[in-house]
Parts: C-alpha cells; structure tokens; sequence
C-alpha cells in the first residue's frame, strides 16, 4: 500500500498537468482556423476567388467557438493560467486581426473591375488598406485594454445582475465581417458603391472596438447546473437552423449583437437627457382677491 501512494500521487500530478494542455487545444485550433483562413483568401487572388472566399470566412466563423471554449474549459477545470491568456490573446490577433482585415480588403476591395477610374479604384485601394489595417490595430489594443483591465466597467451601465463587455470584442466584430462575406457566398465586391459600405462597416466595427461601450457577455449562462435542459435544447436548435442556413443565421446573428451595443448606447444617452431636464414648475392658480 505504501508504495502505491506516491504513484497515485505522481499520476494525479501528471493528469493535473495534462489538463493544461486541453484549453490550449482549443486556442491551437483557433490559430489553425485563422491561418487556414489567411491561405484561403491569398489563393483566391490567383484564381476561383469566390469558393476561396467563402471558405476563408466559414473559417473565422469556426474559430469563435474555439476560443470561445478554451476560457469557459480553463475555468471549469481550474487550468487557467499566464502562459494560457498570453497565448489566447495572440491567437486573437492572428484569427481575428490579421485573417479578418486581409479578407475584408480583398474581397471588397482588390476586385474591383479594371474599367472602373483608375482615380476612383486607386483612392478606394489606399482607403481599404487604410481602413483593415485600422481595424488590426484597434482589435489588438481592444485585446491589451481587456489584459490589463480588472473588472472594468463600461460609459453605460446596464443592469447589475449581468456581466458585460466594455466594447465590441474582437470575435464579434471579426463574425460580423466574416458573416457578411459568407452571406454574399464569397463573391467578390464589383461596384465601387457596395466598397464604399463595406469600408464603412469595417470603419464601424474598428471603432466600436475600441470604445466604452457596453456588449453582453453571455457569461451569465451555466452550462453546469444539475439541470440545464433549457439551455441545451436552446443550444442544439440553434446549432440545427446555423447548419441548414448558415449564411442566414450567422448574419443575422452578428448584425443583432452589433445593434444591441448601438441600441444600448443610444438607450442610455436618451434616458440621462430625460433626467437632466429641468420639471416644469406647476402654474400657480391667480389669487381671487388680487383682482378686487
């Protein structure tokens, strides 16, 4: 008996260890997905751009729940840990900066027919280039604001039994990119009004980033009740109708969430203007005896 007391113990400790390894797993094949995503949109440049495309954006869409679940997993088994957070922030950069900024410019941009204006093609590419690198650089500081922040709270309160986000996190704004191109089925952008649009929801997605404002967090749901049927029967019809209408679904999805932080924003700004309009003061009713 005693000596198998140290080798329980030992096989404890290598399975704790072991445990490490699983939200990494997931944080692996986010990066997988954001790389896959970046070969699949320089190959549509050589040719059959609108299957590279789409395939390109399905796979920025794969990734959000991957790195959905490598946080929620290190939390439910106790594994979290510095090397984790440092490696899941860079794997954001890379899926959700990188890969969704080259794809927003190549498919709005670079396939641009030749007999637009050379001017009007010209400053459109250089607006592009301009605006998707905005979007990297505002994902990535959204990524360094969230690492060094300790319960931060957003301009906007909401209600306090729930959590939220301060700003659009950058899987969001990367799926309502990604979304919108495979809504279209990948196919390549051609008239230069549909570019400017699509710069300017690039544009918006890069700021809302970067702002206070507040976006549900969904980290009030607890898949580890003793029982929660609801939440899995929601789930599982959710995940039926996303594999049926996937273009469909996802945009859908996407638009929403961005519109509920737009929406929350302009419902606060509206009811802080109501409270600070002054009450107008009663009428005072005129004295009978005044007019003798």
């Amino acid at each position: 008996m005693s000596a198998q007391g140290p080798a329980l113990a030992n096989a404890r400790t290598r399975f704790h260890r072991g445990m490490y390894l699983l939200p990494s797993i997931f944080t692996a094949g986010s990066i997988g997905a954001g790389y896959y995503s970046i070969t699949q949109t320089i190959s549509s440049v050589s040719g059959n751009a609108q299957a590279h495309l789409d395939w390109a954006a399905i796979a920025i869409l794969f990734a959000i729940p991957f790195d959905a679940l490598d946080g929620r997993i290190a939390r439910m088994t106790n594994t979290t840990s510095e090397f984790g957070k440092e490696l899941d922030s860079l794997a954001d950069v890379i899926t959700f900066g990188v890969a969704p900024s080259l794809l927003a410019f190549i498919w709005g941009v670079h396939f641009l027919p030749e007999s637009l204006s050379t001017h009007l093609r010209q400053h459109l590419q250089e607006v592009g280039i301009f605006l998707c690198f905005l979007f990297l650089i505002c994902g990535a500081s959204r990524l360094a604001r969230f690492n060094i922040s300790h319960d931060a709270q957003p301009r906007n309160p909401g209600r306090p039994d729930r959590k939220y986000f301060v700003g659009m996190p950058i899987p969001a704004a990367a799926g309502l990119l990604a979304s919108t191109i495979h809504f279209c089925n990948g196919i390549p952008v051609q008239a230069w009004w549909v570019t400017i649009l699509w710069l300017c929801v690039v544009g918006l997605s890069g700021f809302l980033m970067v702002s206070t404002w507040r976006f549900w967090s969904g980290k009030e749901i607890n898949l580890s009740r003793r029982h929660p049927i609801q939440v899995l029967l929601l789930l599982a019809i959710m995940l039926y109708t996303t594999l049926l209408y996937s273009n469909v679904v996802l945009f859908a999805g996407a638009v929403l969430y961005t519109f509920s932080g737009l929406w929350a924003r302009a419902a606060y700004s509206w009811s802080r203007r109501r409270r600070r309009q002054p009450k107008a003061a009663p009428s005072a009713e005129p004295d009978p005896l005044s007019r003798l």
